[in-house]
């Protein structure tokens, strides 16, 4: 049984870093893409970033700033998300995802809430 468990996320204040986590269990990802999505309240589910199992990385369009890094250990089978110079804006839950290969996400996280106070 694959399971997903996030941590890292919690209260912070404008400005501030939190690097959130993701640790697989129950068979390996390293052969699969990792990563992470944002969901704040009567909004749907958006993509935030990814990382392929070559460590190819992509962004939506509001990460493209260089605020926040994927990034995976795959002897970890963790997925992580580096945040920085975070904004109110940013505040959501976080959930992450990851694919038996890089074509699809197929287990998700229960999502981690990270609240930025300004």
């Amino acid at each position: 049984q694959v399971q997903l468990v996030e941590s890292g996320g919690g209260l912070v204040q404008a400005g501030g870093s939190l690097r959130l986590s993701c640790a697989a269990s129950g068979r390996t990802f390293s052969s699969g893409v990792m990563g992470w999505f944002r969901q704040t309240p009567g909004r749907v589910r958006e993509f935030a970033a990814s990382i392929l199992s070559n460590g190819r990385r992509t962004y939506s369009g509001d990460f493209l700033k260089g605020r926040f890094t994927i990034s995976r250990d795959n002897a970890k089978n963790t997925v992580y998300l580096q945040m920085n110079s975070l904004k109110p804006e940013d505040t959501a839950v976080y959930y992450c995802a990851v694919g038996v290969t890089d074509s699809s996400f197929d287990y998700w996280g229960q999502g981690t809430q990270v609240t930025v106070s300004s």
